[in-house]
């Protein structure tokens, strides 16, 4: 590549496009074009070609987008291209490296300090005058990168920005106003709000959109002897984020304890409470609080709930072939007990919830009871457990027959009150819906034995179960094709046999997914029916292992063999199924 054509300092539109036509990534018509086309302004060149789309001359498919323009230059320049991955920020030490005054003239990032090297981003590859004062500060010696300038101003802006708010916030103390159960919390805006300590303000509102932008299903606020640690679930893995001071930790979770109506006095017994705000997209979204007295304070989990749950398809959760038509034949029934079981964080109350806003017409009335409620949705009548006024799910239960329903909904059956109830409301004409916490579908039946449901009952009203997990799905834009493993295949399909595939696919990693190989998730299903042939051996000495054999005759598919389904069309992994299944059993 020819660097020369790129002159020392900063990046101009001219010598940019002279390089691109030199490099055969634009004709000399494309470019000529865009010096009239390209808007006047003070962004960065690369910034204001890819708003144009111009197609890529090397591979007329694809067009010049930022990401495609800065990978250019790095080839150009000869330096590497990084990708910014904010959760692999050490945000902390790397705002001690320069200042965001000095980074935003040079149009710098810092994004890894190790012993002797500390890695510096920039989007002026050929600006120079900076370097000595940094090796000289830090001590160590520069390792250039070239990356996205927009992420670089971006992401400058946030880090420095959460650094100045833990640092002013630190030693003081903040209060806020007191909302209601739906209180719709307005980000940043102060007016919203009563003496709040504006940088815990600014903590806040950094910590929710950046856990949505993220992606995040969870927030942990962790305390430890001197610090707070903030770390994210994302894909059902925990990443580490960011760590403040203790005490601006704890200033943290009281903001969001009295968003959430909890107790901020109290801090030795756990509490549950929610919020909800709105994430940058402009989509609301409601977030679960619970509260946990630990050795050095008060760990705060927050559940984000994706509002897009309610609108999700069976098909898009994973439900497929047998188990979709198991799920829609016994959602169909005026009445019984269909119960889903799995343990928790697999989907369980996503499928519930989905299920109900398929059901939930003008012409019938679904009733839940939660605890607690997960996701506040208009078109149901939702109850909460309140176990300080001894409302419990039997009670709730027996409330909600009182309120003509047709479909109810228990959060969970947990004890024998609240599956006497759930068998009253399905024996009297009412659709129950509940979960149960059993490893597969047909111990769901033995899990109602063992709580004392008499057999001839359990035959009465069951009309079948599903257990379910969820694994990471493989990145679309960059898994890869590998040859199959016979001895892996063999484990996924026993006791069933089933053709090879002719590959599997890997994990490779992308910008898309952070460079893990994976994005989003899906479910694996087991289900059942329950026939004449599975009732007869429902009794008070029901023998799992014989029910499950007779279920699996009778046309059940073990999560394991759903999981293989998955992996030979491509859409996971081998060890993705075997880390979320048990062991399958004939």
């Amino acid at each position: 590549m020819g660097a020369a054509t790129l002159l020392p300092g900063r990046l101009d539109l001219d010598s940019v496009l002279r390089a691109l036509v030199e490099d055969g990534r634009l004709s000399s018509e494309q470019s000529d074009r865009a010096r009239r086309q390209v808007r006047p302004g003070k962004d960065h060149p690369l910034i204001r070609l890819a708003a144009l789309e111009l197609p890529d001359q090397a591979d007329p498919e694809r067009k010049l987008t930022l990401t495609a323009l800065t990978q250019w230059l790095s080839e150009h320049v000869g330096l590497p291209f990084r990708n910014i991955d904010p959760l692999k920020v050490d945000v902390t030490r790397i705002t001690d490296v320069m200042s965001y005054e000095f980074a935003r003239r040079y149009n710098l990032l810092p994004l890894a300090i190790e012993e002797t090297v500390v890695e510096i981003a920039t989007s002026e590859p050929l600006l120079s005058g900076w370097e000595d004062a940094i090796e000289q500060v830090s001590r160590r010696s520069i390792r250039k990168v070239v990356a996205n300038p927009e992420d670089i101003e971006r992401f400058a802006l946030e880090f420095y920005a959460l650094n100045r708010s833990v640092s002013g916030a630190t030693g003081r103390k903040s209060s806020v106003g007191i909302g209601n159960f739906e209180q719709l919390i307005e980000l940043g805006n102060l007016q919203n709000v009563e003496a709040n300590d504006e940088h815990i303000v600014n903590i806040v509102d950094w910590l929710f959109q950046y856990a949505f932008d993220q992606r995040a299903s969870d927030i942990h606020v962790e305390p430890r002897r001197d610090y707070a640690h903030i770390r994210f679930r994302i894909d059902g893995v925990l990443h580490p984020v960011y760590q403040m001071p203790i005490q601006v930790g704890q200033a943290v979770v009281s903001r969001i304890k009295i968003l959430g109506r909890m107790n901020v006095a109290e801090k030795r017994k756990p509490q549950d409470g929610r919020v909800k705000t709105k994430a940058p997209n402009g989509q609301e979204v409601e977030l679960r609080l619970s509260t946990l007295p630990t050795a050095f304070g008060e760990k705060l989990v927050m559940r984000i709930f994706d509002p897009d749950v309610l609108l999700k398809s069976f098909t898009d959760l994973g439900l497929q072939d047998e188990d979709l038509n198991n799920w829609r034949q016994m959602i169909r029934h005026p009445n019984g007990i269909i119960l889903v079981t799995g343990p928790t964080g697999s989907g369980k109350t996503t499928t519930l919830y989905s299920t109900l806003k398929s059901l939930a017409t003008p012409e019938v009335n679904v009733c839940t009871i939660e605890d607690p409620i997960e996701m506040v949705e208009p078109a149901f009548n939702q109850m909460q457990v309140q176990h300080n006024i001894d409302l419990n799910f039997a009670d709730g239960v027996r409330a909600l027959m009182r309120q003509d329903p047709d479909i109810i909904m228990i959060g969970e059956i947990r004890d024998l009150e609240t599956a006497q109830m759930a068998v009253q409301a399905a024996l009297t004409g009412h659709l129950v819906l509940s979960t149960v916490h059993t490893n597969d579908a047909p111990t769901a039946i033995t899990r109602l034995l063992d709580l004392g449901i008499p057999s001839y009952l359990i035959k009465a009203t069951v009309l079948g179960a599903m257990a379910q997990r969820l694994v990471r799905t493989l990145c679309p834009h960059c898994k890869a094709k590998t040859e199959p493993n016979e001895s892996v295949w063999q484990q996924l399909v026993r006791p069933w046999t089933a053709s090879q595939p002719k590959h599997f696919h890997k994990p490779v990693g992308c910008l898309e997914c952070r460079n893990t190989g994976y994005l989003g998730r899906t479910g694996l299903y087991e289900s059942f029916q329950m026939s004449n042939d599975l009732a007869l051996l429902v009794t008070d000495d029901c023998d799992p292992q014989v029910f499950r054999k007779e279920a699996i005759k009778g046309g059940m598919l073990s999560l394991r063999l759903s999981g293989a389904r998955k992996v030979a069309a491509g859409v996971t992994t081998p060890e993705e199924v075997f880390r979320v299944t048990p062991e399958a059993r004939g």
